[in-house]
């Protein structure tokens, strides 16, 4: 059985904002549809992945299962699928909501399966038949989240920037039996920025992306704050009201954590987060996004296992390699450097930077255009430009290889710390074409990270690494 792996699916795949799902014994992936190389967010069809419930290694492409062109609002496709949710109706029926990426209207598609084919089915309208959205006194509509409950879907909504005084925050409004009728007006749920003084979401209030899942008789809220790079949670007795913060599940730049490093400090450039938690075959995970190739329109679909404790809390995860595995990756074979959970420059960077602002900045890119199957590397290493990788169960290694290409001269240091001691050296040389060095390197045994720094001039790329046995 192969293992599992972050980004789960392939490297050159870029689904973003993650709404996972089990539905029978497979569960299936949600999200709105990046571009390889994009200039913008969502400019794909959405498209579904599956995989059985006791393999996370095993993801299926189910295809296209909506294209944009099929919303009445966009008949030429000018306008970008942005962040969807999917729920089961009252009748059996899989409906997906969304929102078009200028409109601030509701759209919704039905399909009678977990992947369609959907079709467009409405609009969220009241009962005189206008459009949520665009009633006066309406707050735009942004980032659906659906739960259904009965005969009622509890829809929630919401894009709140700082300062933004005509933002109130999160809403949510229920809908009707049929899928689109509201039964109740909008309410807020969770304060925008402005108005959360004095509220317990104060310094990390609502910003977008709201997901909902029910744990027992507890309504977990899940949200990305004005943080950016977090995704946080907070939980209520009821669907409607009550809303208390709770923390912080996952950030993409690992902010937060103070396990191995100051809390403060990035592990890897960080930028928008979307997604939200299911159980999976008994165990708990949180769905989120990393982002690639120097940009923040490329991004792609990661997960880490969670824990709820007996009082319903959750601490913040790290972000890893393995998440999917549960356990560490066996410390032997070769492994492709676009598993990276860390990535890092000589100068501490929160965000995502744009490339040409930011030349010094490594990042996971691939070859080709968008679509083409052709695996991620790490480019872009300059001198002291760091990639890391958690966890791996090492035994007896002590060699190490590394395969790079470009013009960088100098050495790979071998860490299994962010800043520890060096455990080797692998000199590295002038390439134009894929290269493999490989060095005598002992690694401490059991539970290990594995950071590779650049030290040298010009700049190098890491396509692989392989731990072996001497």
């Amino acid at each position: 059985m192969k293992q599992a792996m972050n980004p789960y699916l392939p490297s050159w795949e870029y689904i973003p904002d993650a709404e996972p799902y089990v539905f029978g014994d497979r569960v299936y992936i949600y999200g709105s549809h990046d571009q390889f190389n994009g200039h913008v967010y969502c400019l794909n069809d959405y498209v579904c992945y599956s995989a059985p419930v006791d393999d996370l290694a095993d993801w299926r492409y189910e295809g296209v299962i909506y294209k944009k062109e099929q919303d009445p609002l966009n008949p030429d496709g000018a306008m970008c699928l942005y962040a969807p949710d999917v729920t089961v109706g009252p009748d059996g029926r899989y409906y997906l909501y969304y929102v078009l990426d200028k409109v601030s209207v509701v759209s919704v598609a039905v399909g009678d399966t977990p992947v369609g084919p959907f079709e467009f089915y409405g609009y969220v309208k009241d009962q005189s038949g206008q459009r949520l959205g665009e009633r006066e006194g309406d707050q735009p509509q942004f980032d659906p989240g659906v739960l259904t409950e009965g005969n009622k879907t509890y829809l929630y909504t919401g894009f709140c920037p700082v300062g933004d005084q005509t933002r109130l925050g999160a809403m949510v409004t229920v809908l009707r039996e049929d899928m689109l009728t509201i039964e109740t007006e909008p309410q807020i749920i969770s304060p925008s920025e402005p108005y959360s003084e004095g509220s317990s979401f104060k310094g990390h209030e609502f910003f977008e992306a709201p997901s909902m899942r029910k744990i027992g008789d507890t309504y977990y809220f899940i949200y990305s704050s004005i943080v950016f790079h977090e995704l946080c949670y907070a939980t209520s007795a009821s669907p409607t009201e009550g809303f208390t913060y709770q923390g912080v599940i996952v950030s993409n730049n690992d902010i937060g954590i103070a396990t191995y490093k100051a809390p403060e400090t990035p592990m890897y450039f960080g930028g928008n987060n979307h997604g939200s938690m299911i159980e999976i075959n008994k165990q708990w995970f949180i769905f989120y996004h990393r982002h690639t190739n120097g940009s923040n329109f490329s991004r792609q679909g990661c997960m880490e296992p969670l824990t709820i404790n007996s009082e319903g809390r959750i601490d913040q995860v790290e972000i890893t390699s393995s998440g999917p595995n549960l356990v560490p990756l066996k410390g032997e074979g070769t492994y492709p450097a676009y598993i990276a959970c860390h990535l890092f420059g000589e100068k501490e960077t929160v965000y995502t930077g744009d490339l040409y602002l930011d030349p010094l900045m490594p990042r996971i890119t691939q070859e080709g255009k968008d679509g083409d199957q052709l695996e991620g590397y790490v480019e872009n290493l300059t001198h002291n430009s760091t990639c890391g990788f958690k966890y791996f169960d090492c035994k007896h290694v002590d060699q190490v290889s590394v395969t790079t290409r470009g013009y960088g001269k100098g050495v790979i240091e071998v860490r299994t710390t962010p800043k520890g001691d060096v455990h080797g050296e692998i000199p590295i040389d002038f390439t134009n074409v894929w290269t493999t060095y490989q060095q005598s390197i002992s690694l401490p045994e059991g539970k290990q990270s594995l950071y590779f720094t650049f030290n040298g001039q010009g700049r190098t790329a890491l396509k692989q690494f392989t731990f072996a046995k001497g």
